[in-house]
């Protein structure tokens, strides 16, 4: 597959990601009475990435997410020459889906960006008010065992097939314990498209939602090649 396809495919997974995810948080979350709440967030992002594993995993691997990336590369899942073209093309997806979003959200008059379209934060503006160095290790911990959950459901002798799955649920259960938090990243492309538009405190505090992520799928990449080293040369699917 030529890279130009494959930074494609992670262009439009990316989007569908921070879209659908990002997206049911904005419209959907706290919609009167019949709002989805908290786990339907969570389900929105985990199905995001299960269709795209599913759509685009063949195509590009479907990372969707710069830490998912690195830590491939740190797993030796990945190579480095592609790390910086995969990256762009997926901050450059977030920012669309963003935009994109934007233009759907503010074309009712109650709409507010100071509401928080979907953005991370800590401190003030951790949805249930957890500081620093609370929102920190959840980061980290959560894009670490998403790490894991990837390179195992992909690792050459796991079973063929089923790893969108997993992998996708493992995005779910992850959300469902981190939104409270932090209202969860573990992916710095999709802290960054709703930053670029909230601006002021999203963009001052959007380096712990880069930083702690890429650590903690550096850190999982890392641990999981030596947990198991009979990885097969690259994942057919694996997500983020």
């Amino acid at each position: 597959m030529k890279l130009s396809q494959k930074l494609a495919a992670e262009f439009i997974g990316t989007f569908w990601l921070v879209f659908g995810g990002c997206g049911s948080a904005v419209l959907a979350a706290a919609f009167p009475k019949l709002g989805i709440g908290f786990l339907g967030v969570a389900l929105a992002f985990g199905l995001t990435l299960l269709t795209m594993a599913y759509t685009i995993g063949h195509i590009s691997g479907c990372h969707i997410n710069p830490a998912v990336s690195i830590g491939l590369w740190a797993g030796k899942r990945f190579p480095a020459s592609d790390l910086l073209p995969y990256i762009i093309a997926q901050v450059a997806g977030a920012i669309l889906a963003s935009s994109v979003l934007y233009v759907i959200a503010s074309g009712v008059p109650t709409f507010q960006l100071s509401n928080g379209f979907a953005t991370n934060g800590y401190g003030a503006h951790s949805p249930g008010g957890y500081p620093l160095l609370s929102c920190f290790v959840s980061e980290f911990v959560l894009t670490f065992m998403f790490l894991i959950i990837i390179m195992g459901s992909t690792h050459g002798n796991a079973p063929k097939g089923f790893a969108p799955i997993a992998i996708g649920l493992g995005l779910t259960l992850i959300h469902l314990i981190g939104i409270p938090v932090t209202n969860l990243s573990v992916n710095p492309a999709r802290s960054t498209g709703p930053a670029l538009y909230v601006g002021g405190w999203a963009l001052q505090q959007l380096w712990l939602f880069w930083v702690a992520p890429i650590l903690g799928g550096a850190v999982g990449g890392i641990v999981y090649r030596i947990l198991a080293p009979e990885v097969a040369a690259e994942p057919d699917v694996v997500g983020g």
